[in-house]
């Protein structure tokens, strides 16, 4: 049996359980906004792990899973939970965490345990661990001061900068614009990193295999460029054996099954690491360049 966690309409759950049926795998989506409907029980032990929950009336015994997928949101932003009682909100707390704790210690195949995401939540902490398999990664400034940004800028010249946390930012460079309202950083430490030119590629590991994807875009961050005019094209390609290799071992050294890793070939000749995503959005890259990315995912979970 495979567990599936998350909302069932989020692409990349509905493409991971497309590839299932296919398949002819047996799974249950744990959905996570149905939590008062699907009861949860677990034990754990000196020896192991024990429990079972409740889909359709049907008990799954834990010990049966083989994989589990996980793509799950921060249940204090769940519809179900916004103005509902103390009650609701305890059981939807109480759920969450007794399914984030099996997920750490379940058997099998799983994409991925909660210890594992931890580095994204920390760009810098993560860009240090990066470097430790060989990527490089560009210049960075990590700063409330807005005079450190100023010197960081005249040393590297143009600069675009992100979120330090786990959270979606868009990447932007720093305009005059930007510039003028860099007093604001004052209340919040932004990143400044040094604008590298060069082409964007986006590996995705999936328990030891690769697929990776080239993007041409006009913007710093392809993945808005449609939003105020540019183009983002996609297409897949074939990384060299040894930075194929680096990728994998990076995943395997951030215990990452499965890993969404963002490169840059650089003009220059050098490949840069921005970060590696620890729950990637993998179907907007499927969908553009047919690599059957939720196929492997099913078949690593069986």
């Amino acid at each position: 049996m495979i567990i599936v966690c998350g909302i069932a309409s989020e692409s990349p759950i509905a493409r991971v359980t497309a590839a299932l049926d296919q398949l002819g795998s047996p799974y249950t989506v744990l959905h996570q906004r149905r939590f008062l409907e699907l009861p949860f029980e677990l034990e754990v032990t000196g020896t192991g792990i024990r429990g079972r929950l409740m889909e359709n009336g049907r008990a799954v015994d834990c010990a049966t899973v083989t994989g589990i997928y996980t793509r799950l949101m921060d249940w204090r932003g769940l519809p179900e939970v916004r103005a509902a009682s103390e009650d609701t909100v305890r059981r939807c707390q109480s759920w969450h965490e007794a399914l984030g704790t099996w997920i750490e210690l379940a058997q099998g195949c799983v994409m991925n345990r909660v210890a594992a995401t931890a580095s994204n939540l920390s760009k810098p902490h993560q860009a240090q661990l990066i470097r430790r398999t060989g990527f490089r990664v560009p210049e960075t400034l990590v700063t409330n001061d807005p005079e450190l940004v100023h010197d960081f800028r005249a040393r590297h010249g143009e600069l675009v900068y992100k979120s330090i946390s786990g959270i979606r930012s868009i990447v932007r460079f720093l305009d005059q614009d930007a510039i003028d309202r860099l007093s604001l950083i004052r209340s919040c430490p932004v990143q400044f990193q040094r604008f590298i030119a060069g082409t964007n590629i986006r590996v995705h590991t999936v328990a030891g295999e690769v697929f990776a994807t080239r993007i041409e875009t006009d913007r710093v961050d392809y993945r808005y460029a449609h939003r105020d005019g540019g183009r983002a094209e996609l297409s897949a390609w074939q990384p060299p054996d040894d930075l194929a290799a680096r990728c994998l071992l990076l995943a395997e050294q951030l215990g990452l099954t499965l890993a969404g890793i963002d490169l840059l070939l650089a003009d220059d000749g050098e490949v840069y690491c921005f970060e590696v995503n620890p729950s990637p959005a993998f179907s907007y890259f499927e969908s553009c360049t047919d690599q059957p990315i939720a196929r492997a995912i099913a078949l690593a979970l069986r």
